[in-house]
C-alpha cells in the first residue's frame, strides 16, 4: 500500500489537507487515523502502519506515552452530569448553524465540556443523518473524541461518525460494510473500524464480531491491525477475550501492541472490563514462553488499567491484586463468556 499521504502533513494542516479534502480518498483517513492511534499508544517501542505512514507514526510513539490511570467511567449512554455548560449564546449561535457545523460545534464542546453538549448531540442525530458529510474537520474532531477520558464523549464521536458515512444502526449498514472488508481495497481497514462501532451500538453485534474474530487471524498484518481496532471499538467481553489472545500470540509486535492498547487505553470497553482482564494478564506475566517484548506490553497493559507500577514482577502484581480484587469481579470472569 503505497502514495499515502505522510501523516505530518494532515497535522500540519497545510496544502496536502486541501488537496485531500478535494480527492475525498480513503487513504485520508488511514493516515489520519494513525495520528489518533499513535497519539494512544501505550510503550514507546513501535508502531505499525502501512507505507509512508510507517515512520510518522514511529516519531509519534516515542513522544506520546499513556499516562496510568485506575479505570475509566463506564458510562456509555449520551447523558449528560453536572458540568460547565455552553453559554445561553454559545447555545444561539449554534442553533443557527447548518447540520454539519452543528456536529462539529457539539463534537467540539463534548471535548471541552461535556455536559449539555451531549445532550444536544444525542437530540439532533437523527435530524443530521444524510446531512453531514465526512469532512476532514469532522473526522479531526472525532479522532480528538475518542482519545477523551470520557467515554460520553467517545460514544457521541462513534455516533457523530456513523452517522457522517451514512451508517444507519440497521442490518444494512453492516452489508455495506461487509462488501467492502471482502472487497479487498483500501476501504477494508475503516470497515473494519467502523464494523466494530456499529456493533458497539447495538448492530448486528454477534456478525461483528465473527467478522471481526475472522479477519484478526488474516495472513495480512495491516488486516489483522484494523481487526483489532474493531475489536477494541466493538467492546464486549468476547471481543476483550480475542484481544487477550492476541496479545499473547500474533506474530508481529505492532498488532501486540494494538491489541494490549485495546484492552487498556483505546476503544470502547469500559473500566470494569478492563479490571476482568487483570486476572488473565498476570497469567500471561508468568508465561515465560512470551518473549520480553510481549511482557513489557503485558507489564504496561496492567499499569494502565489499575494505576499500579510493578513492572515485571508478577509476584508483586498478584500480591498487589489480592489485596484489590473483590467478588463481584469474580462473578464476571472472562473465560466462559461469549456473545448472545
Amino acid at each position: 500500500m503505497a502514495n499515502y499521504t505522510s501523516p505530518a502533513k494532515v497535522v500540519a494542516g497545510t496544502t496536502a489537507t486541501a488537496q485531500l479534502r478535494a480527492t475525498e480518498n480513503p487513504r485520508r483517513w488511514y493516515c489520519y487515523l494513525a495520528v489518533f492511534l499513535a497519539a494512544a499508544v501505550l510503550s514507546t517501542e513501535t508502531g505499525f502502519l502501512a507505507g509512508q505512514c510507517q515512520d510518522v507514526v514511529k516519531n509519534w510513539l516515542k513522544t506520546h506515552g499513556v499516562a496510568a490511570r485506575a479505570t475509566e467511567h463506564p458510562a456509555t449512554a449520551l447523558v449528560s452530569t453536572a458540568q460547565p455548560r455552553p453559554t445561553d449564546s454559545d447555545l444561539e449561535a449554534i442553533s443557527h448553524m447548518a447540520p454539519q457545523q452543528q456536529a462539529e460545534r457539539l463534537l467540539e464542546l463534548a471535548i471541552e465540556r461535556p455536559d449539555l453538549s451531549l445532550s444536544l448531540i444525542r437530540r439532533n442525530l437523527a435530524s443530521w443523518r444524510g446531512h453531514l458529510a465526512d469532512s476532514d474537520r469532522l473526522f479531526r474532531l472525532v479522532l480528538a473524541a475518542l482519545n477523551s477520558d470520557d467515554p460520553r464523549v467517545r460514544v457521541a464521536a462513534v455516533e457523530i461518525d456513523l452517522t457522517a458515512n451514512n451508517l444507519a444502526p440497521a442490518r444494512a449498514s453492516v452489508r455495506k460494510l461487509m462488501r467492502e472488508i471482502e472487497g479487498g481495497t483500501d476501504e477494508r481497514f475503516m470497515a473494519l473500524w467502523r464494523l466494530g462501532s456499529l456493533g458497539n451500538r447495538g448492530v448486528e453485534p454477534a456478525e461483528a464480531f465473527r467478522t471481526l474474530k475472522l479477519y484478526a487471524c488474516s495472513r495480512n498484518q495491516a488486516v489483522r491491525f484494523w481487526a483489532v481496532e474493531g475489536l477494541a471499538m466493538l467492546g464486549t467481553d468476547a471481543a476483550m477475550e480475542v484481544l487477550l489472545d492476541i496479545l499473547a500470540h500474533d506474530p508481529a509486535l505492532e498488532v501486540r501492541q494494538r491489541a494490549a492498547n485495546g484492552l487498556s487505553k483505546s476503544g470502547l470497553l469500559t473500566g470494569e472490563q478492563r479490571l476482568r482482564a487483570v486476572p488473565e494478564l498476570l497469567n500471561l506475566l508468568d508465561d515465560d514462553s512470551l518473549d520480553g517484548a510481549t511482557q513489557n506490553l503485558v507489564a504496561t497493559t496492567l499499569q494502565s488499567i489499575t494505576g499500579a507500577s510493578f513492572g515485571k514482577d508478577a509476584g508483586a502484581w498478584r500480591d498487589w491484586w489480592a489485596h484489590h480484587d473483590s467478588p463481584e469481579k469474580h462473578a464476571s470472569r472472562l473465560p466462559g463468556h461469549s456473545l448472545a
